[in-house]
């Protein structure tokens, strides 16, 4: 039976026996883990969610508290004052006796300074002699039929917290409210405080839920939503829970959202009225950003491993085997032994790959063979091939400027003395002797920069005033070895053809640069340059693979020896325009031996 198992499993293609693993040690533990783990984490989520927004009610209300305390403290001082009573009930006989009696009474001004709690303090008190002004109020009649005027009165000071408009600013606030007697002059006051809605605000912003604060009328005196405050709860959809009192939570849908909501009814300062403090999250927010489970589903994720790895482990045994045996002649071949041979039996894709492997083996020993002696024959190719192209451009050496400079000497000897010739004759002896000596090695640049200024001075002997040159090097690209005969072909080029045909004022400049980490070396003169028909031939020559007999070293010779020397990135630029000039210049790499 088992023996049947293993040729049965054998036979079968290798995508099958991958589907048959995948269904078996990934896709039901996947499938458990998912459907536990959805359910946990929304649960878990949820949990913490409402403990989160509890905590935070709990610290609204606290915070609130405290600041509440203070208008709550206020009006309990000023209901038992004794200035505020006289100053409001004093009967005044003129305007200055009133302005003179708010100035004596800053009491009102002075809260408002010292406790950034509150925004303002009202006083509301039927006088007829006072005026007016932000603190004192003369109640009209659209103020004594207003609800919370009318409730102040008619409770014995009880405080209750509305949020109304100040008749000063018409600006909304939550403010304290509270009747105030004076017994001496057996009259009464309502007395407004009004709260810092700034400040209440900033209590909310701390909050990362959705959190606003209430009045009894659903008006919303407080939010971290800058765009709720001023707004009731019908505005944002929310009148349906204005009959909902305690905890919660709630389920509500918001701005198309399921949210859950808890709200806290709130009688602060022992007061008449309550406020509520409602907290909204959404359910589908809470769900998608709960990372803090993520550790109970490695748990469950690790378990469900567990049980994958033993289900796996039969199936990968069968596999594992017959796999070794074949990495095992993957690695004598990867070694360098290609005289081995894989038998492993079985008609499914290890089978397959052990008689393809055979087959390989056998093409890779007969490549090896092939290409070593192709390898062999193009690198001695090759070799020969560059050893005579460095021959042929170091000896093709052009002797007509010699001659040129022989028949200068000749008629200067006719024409005059003897004085400057023999510098002539010696410069151009120390240049035949420089060009004998060059072989297939570099020399270094200062000893080139020598060949090119003998050359400029015999060029300036036989040319006089119609050429002049500069030479430029800087001293620290002196001693980098360079090709031999590669600046003064291109001087030589330069005299030639620029300037052959100019009359006065022919100038040559040779300047050797450091730029970063290549030595830039540019020849350029003032002559007749070069139409741009012959700069496309020049430039197919220098493109050109092909070999051209040729007696002089030309532009196409400094062109290959570069190349050949330094790489294919490397080769001559041309720059010329008609009357202006020409300029050829070429980049060496900078060794860092290249400095003494």
């Amino acid at each position: 039976m088992y023996t049947n198992i293993i040729r049965f499993m054998n036979d079968l293609k290798l995508r099958t026996k991958l589907f048959l693993s995948f269904g078996c040690v990934v896709l039901i533990p996947v499938l458990i883990v998912g459907v536990f783990l959805t359910r946990e984490l929304r649960n878990m989520a949820l949990n913490n969610a409402l403990e989160q927004i509890t905590a935070n009610v709990e610290r609204v209300k606290k915070r609130t508290g405290d600041m509440l305390n203070v208008p709550y403290d206020i009006s309990y001082r000023l209901s038992n004052d004794n200035r505020l009573e006289e100053a409001a009930n004093h009967r005044y006989e003129t305007v200055y006796d009133v302005v003179q009696a708010y100035w004596n009474y800053p009491d009102f001004r002075e809260f408002v300074r010292l406790y950034k709690e509150v925004s303002s303090v009202r006083l509301y008190v039927d006088n007829p002699t006072i005026i007016n002004n932000w603190e004192f109020l003369q109640p009209d009649e659209a103020v004594t039929q207003q609800d919370w005027y009318t409730t102040a009165l008619a409770q014995r000071g009880l405080i209750s917290w509305n949020y109304i408009r100040d008749s000063r600013n018409n600006k909304y606030y939550l403010s304290l409210i509270r009747k105030i007697d004076f017994l001496e002059q057996r009259t009464q006051g309502v007395l407004i405080i009004n709260v810092n809605t700034d400040m209440l605000n900033s209590i909310l912003n701390q909050e990362a839920f959705e959190t606003i604060i209430v009045d009894e009328h659903d008006n919303i005196v407080a939010s971290n939503r800058s765009d709720m405050l001023g707004k009731t709860l019908l505005d944002i959809n929310l009148k349906s829970v204005s009959h909902l009192a305690g905890q919660g939570p709630y389920d509500v849908t918001i701005e198309g959202k399921h949210s859950k909501m808890l709200i806290d009814d709130w009688h602060p300062g022992a007061s008449l009225n309550s406020l509520r403090i409602i907290s909204i999250f959404s359910v589908e927010n809470i769900v998608s950003e709960a990372n803090h489970i993520i550790l109970l589903a490695f748990s469950v994720i690790s378990a469900a491993l567990v049980m994958a790895i033993v289900l796996i482990y039969y199936f990968s045994r069968l596999l594992a085997r017959r796999m070794l045996h074949l990495s095992k002649h993957i690695s004598k071949v990867a070694s360098g032994n290609l005289g081995v041979t894989l038998v492993i039996d079985g008609k499914d894709e290890i089978g397959q790959l052990a008689r393809q492997f055979n087959h390989m083996v056998r093409n890779i020993n007969e490549l090896v063979v092939e290409v070593q002696e192709s390898n062999r024959q193009k690198s001695e190719i090759e070799l020969r091939q560059n050893e005579i192209k460095f021959k042929m451009m170091a000896s093709q050496i052009n002797p007509h400027f010699l001659f040129n400079a022989l028949e200068s000497i000749r008629m200067k000897i006719h024409l005059r003395g003897h004085g400057d010739i023999a510098q002539v004759v010696r410069l151009l002896g120390k240049m035949m002797r420089n060009n004998l000596e060059v072989g297939n090695g570099k020399i270094e640049l200062q000893r080139e920069m020598e060949t090119v200024n003998c050359y400029l001075v015999i060029q300036k002997f036989r040319y006089d005033d119609r050429l002049t040159y500069e030479l430029h090097v800087d001293p620290r690209a002196a001693h980098i070895p360079i090709p031999p005969l590669i600046i003064q072909p291109l001087v030589e080029n330069s005299v030639i053809h620029g300037l052959e045909r100019q009359i006065t004022g022919g100038i040559v400049r040779v300047d050797v640069r450091v730029e970063g980490q290549q030595v830039r070396v540019q020849v350029s003169d003032n002559g007749a340059g070069i139409s741009e028909p012959r700069m496309s031939e020049i430039q197919q020559l220098l493109e050109s693979k092909d070999d051209f007999e040729t007696n002089n070293i030309g532009l196409r010779n400094v062109h290959l020896r570069l190349q050949l020397t330094y790489g294919p990135d490397y080769g001559l630029s041309i720059a010329s325009q008609i009357g202006f000039g020409t300029q050829i210049s070429f980049a060496l790499p900078l060794r860092s031996d290249s400095f003494v």
